[in-house]
């Protein structure tokens, strides 16, 4: 019965077996321990995981930075694991277009963040914000220390703790508020008092009771039945007030690079180092190894390898900023103007250029693109909620943004312009493919279980829903894969463009986890020693269980080897993998036809065809 019912409901999501038995274990199988049913989901099921989490906790200590923004246990490992902190090359700093887009691009993001949460606490959660103030004013006049809080004064203690509060929820019960969601009020409850106009501080302490249900363990005579409603309440406010304003919102403000505007990651997060993704990885094994890994769902803000090209950008910033400069002297006549206010808008414009890198065709463009791009840059303004939006749409802006978009678009009327830009795109699509082989082969041989959104088998250059929900191809898919079953990687890396070297590595790597389940289910992980000039741009790791071991070895910033994003990288890489003699002697490639032994760890070899390896014992 349990299953016919998960099945039914979820018959329509693409990942729907992997939710119903994860759901399965999480609901009905308590005496697994804990980090067994850790859920690592991406964007979007954050929410959906907050409804069936019964009363199975996860120590908050173990979310990593940002993505602490999702429930207990909910990673979106959109930052060490992909291009998001881990891929993009944070050792320059990002040179931004002109002096037009500086303003736009260099400020700082928190200044954007709470100016789209006042935008939407006044607007799209004003009626459920209002219900709460007066919930906590009807249980501030239950007892003569707190009656003479004035409503507006609750109000606005209130309203400084959600803008302050960084988190998408706790999870305080009626049974009680835990050492982490304590600690996070507390600390948040300590910034809004720190803003505070007023002589009445203490009202932050009779919010503070209120949120943690303290103020009903004191043995004062509040309303219980309303102290615990206001309590949980609250607690389904912050999440949709987050995904609201920092998602839909600031998200679509903020535009110094794209790519990092992902759910569960965050614009500003710094590059991780190698060493940082080792730390997050022994971390990962500790707590959660069999979290689940996602790079897209259909929630995600764009394709996963739209958004390493975007991200590839990181590593080609002077080039960019040439010319961003050089296409918007190109564009400046196409840009509509009245009364002093440009369409598109200064911010909407550099937006477009990172868009159409990470979604640029690899055959000539259609009107099936010009659409998808007219929709994405239409949804991108009205959600930014500052020159159009969707409760009040301006038909003279979207009138001129689509124009725009057209006039760019348009052979006939720009080809200097487009020829710019696809002289500059075949860089960054190339630089960017290479990338996304490197979070391929991470996100299938880390730590965890893999989760693969469908229709990212070949290259996935999507842009935000619906335009990542379309119709797969599922028969050309199944016949690609029948005709490269057996690997030739100088062939298809020659022909990289049309997607089926992803999709081989996808079915060699998912039939490796087929042969050695045990190894990739509990093994453990240790990194690997890389020596050489180019060791900073190789990451190794070994894992391995029993007397059966995997050796993985990936390349990251390539931007160098690649003479700018220009060739295919060859056997020109100066590092070497040291492993112990028992361990380095037998190996064989089992990303190779036929399991060829290993021959040696000089990374020009192990690197001849693709910018991973994998070895394996046996």
């Amino acid at each position: 019965m349990t299953d016919q019912y998960f099945q039914t409901r979820f018959s329509a999501d693409p990942r729907r077996e992997t939710l119903w038995k994860t759901l399965v274990q999480y609901y009905f199988q308590p005496r697994i321990p804990q980090d067994s049913c850790v859920l690592e989901l991406g964007a979007g099921y954050g929410h959906f995981i907050n409804n069936v989490r019964a009363q199975r906790r996860i120590a908050q200590d173990q979310w990593p930075d940002f993505a602490q923004q999702l429930a207990p246990g909910v990673e979106s490992h959109v930052g060490p694991v992909t291009d998001l902190s881990f891929l993009a090359d944070s050792s320059v700093d990002f040179v931004f277009a002109s002096n037009l887009f500086e303003h736009v691009t260099q400020q700082d993001f928190a200044a954007v963040l709470e100016s789209a949460k006042l935008r939407v606490l006044d607007t799209i959660m004003a009626s459920e914000f209002n219900v709460l103030v007066q919930l906590l004013s009807r249980i501030a006049a239950g007892h003569f220390t707190t009656r003479d809080y004035a409503a507006d004064r609750l109000r606005e203690a209130l309203r400084l703790y959600v803008l302050e509060f960084p988190l998408y929820r706790t999870y305080v019960t009626a049974g009680g508020c835990s050492d982490n969601d304590r600690a996070i009020i507390e600390g948040t409850i300590a910034a809004a008092r720190r803003r505070w106009q007023g002589t009445d501080a203490d009202i932050f302490k009779f919010v503070r009771d209120a949120l943690t249900l303290d103020l009903i363990r004191h043995g004062l005579p509040y309303s219980r039945p309303r102290a615990r409603n206001f309590a949980l309440k609250i607690q389904q406010f912050t999440g949709p007030m987050a995904a609201k304003s920092l998602e839909d919102t600031a998200f679509y403000r903020y535009h110094a690079l794209l790519g990092l505007n992902e759910v569960g990651g965050h614009p500003t997060l710094p590059g991780l180092s190698v060493g940082d993704f080792h730390a997050r990885m022994a971390q990962r094994v500790a707590q959660s190894p069999h979290g689940l890994t996602a790079t897209a769902t259909h929630d995600t803000k764009r394709g996963e390898d739209a958004r390493m090209r975007i991200l590839a950008l990181s590593e080609l910033p002077e080039l960019w900023a040439e010319h961003v400069a050089e296409w918007q002297r190109f564009n400046a006549g196409l840009v509509q103007s009245e009364n002093g206010r440009r369409s598109p808008s200064a911010g909407h414009e550099y937006m477009l250029y990172q868009a159409l890198i990470g979604a640029w065709p690899l055959t000539p463009i259609d009107k099936d693109f010009v659409l998808r791009i007219e929709a994405f840059a239409l949804k991108a303004a009205r959600e930014g909620k500052l020159e159009t939006s969707w409760l009040n749409p301006d038909d003279d802006y979207e009138r001129g943004l689509r124009d725009f978009v057209r006039a760019i678009l348009d052979r006939e009327r720009n080809a200097p312009f487009l020829d710019s830009f696809e002289r500059f795109a075949r860089r960054t699509a190339l630089l960017g493919a290479l990338n996304s082989l490197t979070q391929l082969v991470l996100k299938a041989t880390m730590p965890g279980v893999p989760d693969f959104y469908q229709g990212t088998e070949t290259w996935d250059l999507s842009l935000v829903d619906p335009n990542n929900r379309r119709p797969v191809d599922f028969a050309s898919r199944a016949a690609a894969l029948a005709a490269n079953a057996d690997a030739d990687w100088p062939e298809l890396t020659s022909h990289w463009r049309d997607g089926r070297i992803k999709l081989a590595l996808t079915h060699r790597l998912l039939s490796l986890r087929n042969e050695m389940p045990a190894l990739f289910r509990d093994g453990a992980y240790e990194p690997a020693e890389v020596a050489g000039p180019d060791r900073d741009h190789i990451l190794a790791f070994r894992r391995f269980a029993g007397r059966d071991h995997v050796v993985v070895a990936v390349a990251r910033h390539m931007g160098r080897m690649t003479h700018g994003g220009h060739r295919w990288p060859g056997g020109n890489w100066q590092a070497e993998l040291k492993l112990d003699h028992k361990i380095g002697t037998g190996l064989r490639d089992a990303l190779s036809r036929n399991g060829a032994l290993c021959q040696s760890l000089e990374i020009s070899r192990l690197f001849a065809s693709l910018p991973v390896a994998v070895l394996r014992s046996r």
